[in-house]
């Protein structure tokens, strides 16, 4: 998340209203807007890659996924035009099981994600694996799957909500490993998410200088 567009905050009613007439997304954080930093090329494939995967396998079901444009709510519903509490975010992927539950009649807010995904970025991931993640476990009663993609290396960590409300993680670095998420009846594989994504060379290791200790004297 980017530094905020101002020190003014703004309430979650007039942040709709803004949103609604921008042709830039930005995401919403108790009173301050962010506006969105553009991608990366690896990042728009493996988020492209994440889509096609799992459209093929959730065809047939009555789940459905969506990508980048579709804001979700974390946060309490607002009671009051003055409200500033909450976080509307636009994950990188979406799976919505069942109808799709929306905040108001404009059908653009979903309230009920059983899946998101967010590809990291350096700009994101310490708020993508902190601040963001607590929202998502804390205030989405339907999320039980938390699942983060690395775009620097092959590595995707997926955390799961157990029937006691705990949430435990599992990863998985083997590119020619696969992730399957219960809760969706999907299998993520690493060679089908990091299809034509070429990662950066890992630096070689610096050797080891060689130090020539002093004779002792006779």
């Amino acid at each position: 998340m980017s530094l905020p567009e101002t020190e003014i905050r703004y309430t979650i009613e007039e942040y709709l209203d803004y949103e609604r007439q921008s042709e830039e997304r930005h995401e919403y954080l108790d009173g301050q807007i962010y506006a969105m930093a553009g991608e990366s090329g690896e990042h728009g494939d493996v988020c492209t890659n994440l889509v096609l995967s799992l459209g093929s396998q959730l065809k047939g079901t009555d789940c459905r996924v969506r990508s980048k444009d579709t804001k979700v709510l974390s946060g309490p519903i607002p009671r009051s035009r003055f409200s500033r509490k909450g976080m509307f975010s636009y994950p990188d992927i979406v799976v919505i099981c069942g109808e799709p539950q929306y905040l108001d009649e404009h059908r653009d807010v979903v309230l009920n994600p059983k899946l998101i995904i967010e590809v990291l970025s350096p700009s994101t991931e310490l708020f993508d694996r902190s601040q963001k993640f607590w929202r998502y476990r804390t205030h989405t009663e339907t999320l039980t799957d938390y699942v983060v993609v690395s775009q620097r290396m092959p590595l995707i960590e997926h955390y799961h909500r157990q029937s006691s409300g705990e949430w435990v993680l599992s990863s998985v670095s083997d590119i020619e490993g696969s992730l399957p998420p219960p809760s969706i009846g999907c299998t993520l594989k690493l060679t089908d998410v990091y299809d034509r994504v070429s990662f950066p060379a890992e630096p070689e290791e610096a050797e080891e200088p060689k130090i020539k200790l002093a004779e002792r004297p006779s």
